[in-house]
C-alpha cells in the first residue's frame, strides 16, 4: 500500500525518556506522525546508555527511537523551558513522562501550553497517575509489574513472584498512551479542543491480569502461580519435543482439545470422566499434562507442529530469535528494516503493532544522534535565524 498514514500532518514533541513514553512517541511516528524528541544537551535520552550495545549504540534506543528528530534543549534552564513552551505552540501532541507536578514547576503545565494552543493533546505517563495518593511516587516498569498483580501470579508455584526480562509494563503503557492520544486526535476533530491523556504505568497490565481481581471478590481465592498453564483451561502450556525444541500448544476450548487427542491418536481419552471436560481435566491437570508431555516427547518438534497443524490445533514453535529472524512469515509481515545507520548496518526490528490496509508503512531511517535537528526544528518551527540559534548554543540552552 501507498496510501497516506493517518497521522500525516500531525507533530508530536515528546519530552518523554526511557521507554514507555518514547515507546507512545513511536507508535505515533509509526502511523505518520512527526515525532521532535527533546534531549538534555550532552547525556541525551538515558536509554542511550543502556544495554545491549553495539560500539556504544544502545540497541533498545535504536528501536524505540528510529527515524525521531531530536532536538537538544536543556529544561533546567529558563530559556530552556521557554524554547519548550514556544515549540508546544507548534504541535499537536506532547508527550511527557515527568513525575506529577513537574511540568507545573516548570511552568510548563497544560493550563499555559493550551493558553497558547488550544488544540493541543498532552499525553502524560508516569508511574502511578496524575491522580490519587501515590501521584508523585517514582516509577519505573517493574514497580507496575509488581504492583498492577502481575508478578505475584506469574512463574511456579515453587519460584518467586516474577517480572520479565523486558520492558513489559512500559511497552504496554506506551501503546495505552498513543491510543489515548490518538482518540484525543479525533475528538479534537470534531470539537477544537485539545484534552490530557493520564497513563499509570501498572494500569494497562492491571487491566490484562484483572480476571483475578474478581476471581478473589467472587470465591475468596487469592490466585497463585502456576507456570505455563492458565489456570482456567487444560490442557495448555509449553512442552519439550525428543529433539529437544520446545513448542507450546493451546487447547484453549473444547473443541481444540477434541482435536488435541484426535492428532495424538488417543481420542479415547474423552471417554475417560477425568478429562472428558474442561473442569473435569482442570480437576485432573497434572494428568492429562503427563499425557500431553509424553506425546510431544515422542517425536520431534518440526514433526508434532506438522500433525498439530493439520489438525488445526492452536500450537506454535517456542522462538528465540534466530527462529524468528529466519521465519518466512514474520519476514515478510512483521519485520522491519532499520537503516542508515553506520553501526548497525542493515538490520531487522518488530515493525508496527497492527496494520491499516489503506496505509502505507513507515520506514525506519536511521537511529538520530543527540541534538541532531535542533537547528532545523528551530529554524521550521520558530523561524531562529543562525544568529540566535548560536547565541543559545553559547549559553549552553541548546546543542547542535
Amino acid at each position: 500500500m501507498t496510501g497516506e498514514r493517518p497521522l500525516a500532518g500531525v507533530r508530536v514533541l515528546e519530552l518523554g525518556t526511557m521507554y514507555a513514553a518514547p515507546t507512545a512517541g513511536r507508535m505515533l511516528r509509526d502511523f505518520g506522525a512527526d515525532v521532535v524528541k527533546v534531549e538534555p544537551p550532552g547525556t541525551g535520552d538515558y536509554a542511550r546508555q543502556w544495554t545491549p550495545r553495539k560500539d556504544g549504540l544502545a540497541l533498545g534506543f535504536s528501536r524505540l527511537n528510529a527515524g525521531k528528530r531530536s532536538v537538544a534543549v536543556d529544561l533546567r534552564r529558563a530559556e530552556g523551558r521557554d524554547l519548550v513552551r514556544r515549540l508546544a505552540a507548534r504541535c499537536d501532541v506532547v508527550v511527557e513522562s515527568f513525575r506529577p507536578g513537574r511540568l507545573e514547576a516548570w511552568g510548563l503545565g497544560y493550563d499555559v501550553l493550551r493558553a497558547d494552543n488550544p488544540g493541543l493533546v498532552l499525553t502524560r505517563v508516569s508511574g502511578f497517575g496524575q491522580t490519587g495518593p501515590y501521584r508523585e511516587r517514582p516509577g519505573f516498569g517493574t514497580v507496575a509489574e509488581t504492583g498492577s498483580g502481575f508478578a505475584y501470579i506469574n512463574g511456579w508455584p515453587e519460584t518467586p513472584p516474577t517480572s520479565p526480562p523486558f520492558g513489559f509494563a512500559d511497552s504496554i503503557a506506551g501503546i495505552a498512551a498513543a491510543m489515548g492520544t490518538a482518540m484525543s486526535l479525533y475528538r479534537r476533530e470534531r470539537t477544537g479542543a485539545g484534552d490530557v491523556v493520564d497513563v499509570a504505568l501498572y494500569e494497562p497490565l492491571m487491566f490484562i491480569v484483572g480476571d483475578m481481581i474478581l476471581k478473589f471478590q467472587a470465591s475468596g481465592e487469592i490466585q497463585g502461580r502456576v507456570g505455563n498453564g492458565t489456570g482456567s483451561a487444560s490442557p495448555r502450556g509449553v512442552y519439550e519435543a525428543a529433539d529437544g525444541g520446545w513448542l507450546s500448544i493451546a487447547a484453549s476450548n473444547q473443541t481444540i482439545a477434541e482435536r488435541l487427542f484426535t492428532a495424538m491418536g488417543r481420542p479415547d481419552i474423552l471417554l475417560d470422566p477425568r478429562f472428558a471436560t474442561n473442569v473435569a481435566r482442570m480437576e485432573h491437570n497434572d494428568e492429562i499434562q503427563a499425557e500431553v508431555s509424553a506425546w510431544v516427547a515422542s517425536r520431534p518438534r518440526d514433526e508434532i507442529l506438522a500433525v498439530l497443524e493439520k489438525h488445526e490445533v492452536v500450537a506454535s514453535a517456542v522462538n528465540d530469535a534466530r527462529d524468528i529472524l529466519a521465519d518466512p512469515h514474520f519476514r515478510e509481515r512483521t519485520l522491519v528494516e532499520l537503516t542508515g545507520n553506520d553501526v548497525l548496518g542493515r538490520v531487522l526490528m518488530p515493525g508496527p503493532v497492527l496494520h491499516l490496509a489503506g496505509s502505507a508503512g513507515p520506514a525506519y531511517d536511521g537511529v538520530p544522534d543527540i541534538g541532531q535537528h535542533t537547528d532545523e526544528v528551530l529554524d521550521e518551527l520558530l523561524g531562529l535565524d543562525d544568529t540566535q540559534r548560536a547565541a543559545l548554543r553559547t549559553l549552553g540552552v541548546t546543542a547542535a
